[in-house]
């Protein structure tokens, strides 16, 4: 399903959010459920539309859709005389727009395509040019220090090749999705590499398991080939010939144990039985080998295992702890669990009273509050991470910027930063923005931004305010900054306050049914 919409996202042109879509997706508390689609479409800002409509409005539809196809969620892209479903298994499936309507329940997930192209992240486009570039300039360097021949190019080319598709079966053995895979291992009904690959699974704590092999004997081929192309060729002919064996043992089980194929194991089974061919028939047939052909084998293979015994011990770290992650963000991004970590206002009375900064819209379902100090450190991240939200959801959050700040107290340098933030928001409101952000998210330093925003005297008005608000906090026992609080209840501190957005369509909901409730 994930694979799906992500599709279904690039061709809207929204390739540069489809990482973003699958952390938001996969940690979501309704996975895979398709509020857990439509809802991080939302927290994307992403415009959607889940409805159900009927048949004979598919004319009137957008050109590509998710749809319920006979209870299975998939994509559809129209044609003119025929409509193009992906499922999760198969892709561009052709079928008659009658068949279509016939199993098709009616609902449907539209989304507003992406009009503003992006530029392409270039390090991700091309972020697999610094594996390739040095593997292109060592084997440059071996062309021009060693005579290659026809027979050291062709296991060279196998060698390669042979390392590719072994890369594919670690990570498939890891569970890492990757679409070329994923297009290689369904090719038929009967192909199933996971199957294949998990198959009498090896003891956790192996250094080397079955899987490991291919890997680790075409990567030393190559470091071999390519510090002796004829005579280290020669060997590992001998080499892909002594695995014929357990090239026949994989079929046998593939075939009457498993009975499932892997078209990536075919393939090294393929490449193996073809290095031992060459190897047979060529005139380099040889069971003579000399220590210089012997060697560099040997060196490589001693050298890569404890290597790759490291990285895999680390990268299978790094699995788990993606996992462990995905799990905890998904029983973080339970609402109940908010309610139940969220605080009442000991004394919530005069809230609405208190006269701050204001930003977003008034009728928002999410009233925010934020009580903070000028010279508080993490109430630069507070501001900052509750001014995003407002820049990117401002139908639904409503921020208030509120300061605690003893007015007495005239030996604070700090006070005069709130003194004129105050005083500028009444004579002139259209530049608060550009001051707030100036103190919290440029952090200018004090004797330069008050050089800058330089206004008259604080009034008795302002004074009474920054009063008022102190007041306010001291009854509330706040004598701490940043303090956060979301439609009258503290904000707990087990989350940050970016991971409000998780809940926004929670808040909304609730807010319509007491709207409901008080109609």
């Amino acid at each position: 399903m994930l694979k799906l919409v992500q599709k279904f996202l690039q061709i809207n042109k929204y390739s540069d959010i489809k990482n973003e879509f699958k952390d938001l997706f996969l940690s979501h508390p309704n996975y895979p459920s398709l509020f857990a689609i439509t809802d991080s479409f939302d927290l994307l800002s992403v415009e959607n539309a889940a409805v159900r409509v009927s048949k004979e409005q598919i004319v009137d539809l957008p050109s590509n859709f998710l749809a319920y196809f006979k209870d299975e969620l998939i994509l559809v892209e129209k044609a003119k005389n025929f409509v193009r479903i992906n499922t999760s298994k198969k892709s561009n499936l052709r079928m008659s727009y009658e068949k279509f309507l016939l199993d098709w329940n009616g609902v449907i997930v539209a989304i507003e395509p992406n009009n503003v192209v992006a530029r392409e992240n270039l390090k991700a486009e091309y972020g697999w040019l610094k594996y390739f570039l040095p593997m292109v300039l060592v084997t440059g360097l071996s062309f021009f220090y060693n005579d290659f021949d026809v027979f050291g190019v062709t296991f060279l080319i196998t060698s390669v090749i042979g390392l590719i598709v072994s890369v594919f079966i670690v990570q498939e053995k890891w569970g890492v999705k990757n679409t070329i895979i994923s297009k290689f291992c369904n090719l038929s009904s009967n192909s199933s590499c996971h199957s294949v690959i998990s198959f009498n699974d090896d003891v956790e704590n192996r250094w080397v398991s079955f899987s490991d092999l291919p890997l680790l004997f075409f990567s030393s081929s190559i470091i071999a080939i390519l510090i002796q192309p004829v005579s280290s060729s020669v060997f590992i002919g001998f080499l892909s010939l002594l695995a014929i064996p357990v090239v026949v043992c994989s079929i046998w089980i593939q075939k009457f144990e498993i009975q499932k194929w892997c078209t990536m194991c075919l393939a090294i089974s393929f490449l193996i039985l073809f290095q031992s061919i060459i190897w047979f028939v060529s005139d380099s047939f040889t069971l003579d080998f000399s220590v210089a052909s012997v060697f560099p084998f040997v060196f490589s293979l001693l050298l890569l295992i404890p290597i790759w015994a490291s990285v895999k011990s680390i990268i299978k770290k790094l699995l788990a702890n993606d996992t462990s992650l995905k799990e905890l963000k998904k029983f973080k991004r339970n609402y109940s669990l908010l309610n139940f970590l969220s605080k009442k206002v000991p004394h919530s009375e005069g809230l609405d009273e208190l006269r701050g900064l204001s930003f977003g819209n008034k009728s928002g379902a999410v009233k925010l509050s934020i009580i903070i100090s000028p010279s508080c450190g993490h109430c630069h991240k507070a501001f900052q991470e509750a001014f995003e939200l407002v820049l990117k959801y401002p139908d639904k959050i409503y921020l208030k910027v509120l300061f605690n700040i003893n007015p007495e107290n005239n030996d604070n340098p700090y006070k005069a930063v709130v003194e004129r933030l105050l005083t500028l928001n009444r004579s002139t409101p259209g530049k608060i923005v550009e001051a707030i952000s100036d103190w919290h998210i440029k952090k200018m330093s004090l004797k330069k931004w008050l050089k800058k925003w330089q206004n008259e005297p604080a009034s008795m008005m302002i004074n009474q305010e920054i009063q008022k608000q102190y007041e306010w906090c001291s009854k509330n026992n706040f004598n701490y900054t940043p303090v956060k609080i979301v439609n009258d209840r503290i904000f707990p501190n087990e989350y940050e306050l970016n991971e409000l957005k998780y809940f926004l369509n929670d808040f909304v909901e609730e807010k319509v049914e007491v709207l409901e409730k008080i109609a």
